[in-house]
């Protein structure tokens, strides 16, 4: 578990600041592709990262998830447009599980009938190992497998209003 005398971890993205609107090119409505993120203050004693992405609003199943991604290297910044697939090979050893998705990101797409602002949370997570979970885990089984390994963490908001 995090120690006192460890910097904390920040996560940000040159997408969209803390609080403000996610770009479109971000969301279902546009390219989709996951935003840059990128963390400051990640300690050394990092082995891996793992992200996770949810709604914060849907209002029949908080939190809903969007995107997992664990066993990430731990580097400074996570490229934008993460491939699809259960393995990610340009991310070294990156596993995407099944969130909204099903193995890739999915950006904020909220619907129809829900027209107001939504928030959404990444969440990034510095690990003390690896993961050995199936690309087949869900959101409750990643954060069952990072309990008592979780170094840092951090979280980014940002929000979307449905065209």
């Amino acid at each position: 578990m995090r120690r006192a005398d460890m910097e904390p971890l920040k996560l940000t993205s040159p997408a969209f600041r803390e609080g403000c609107p996610i770009p479109k090119r971000h969301t279902g409505f546009g390219e989709d592709l996951s935003p840059a993120l990128c963390l400051s203050g990640l300690c050394g004693e990092a082995v891996s990262l793992a992200v996770v992405l949810e709604d914060l609003d849907v209002p029949f199943c908080k939190p809903y998830c969007h995107w997992l991604i664990w066993n990430l290297p731990p580097v400074t910044e996570i490229p934008e447009g993460v491939p699809h697939g259960p393995s990610v090979l340009s991310l070294g050893n990156a596993v995407q599980g099944v969130g909204y998705g099903n193995h890739q990101y999915r950006g904020p797409y909220p619907p129809p009938f829900l027209r107001s602002a939504h928030r959404y949370v990444f969440r990034a997570y510095a690990l003390d190992c690896t993961l050995d979970l199936p690309s087949a885990a869900r959101r409750r089984t990643l954060v069952k497998a990072m309990s008592g390994h979780i170094l840092q963490e951090a979280s980014l908001l940002g929000t979307f209003l449905r065209p």
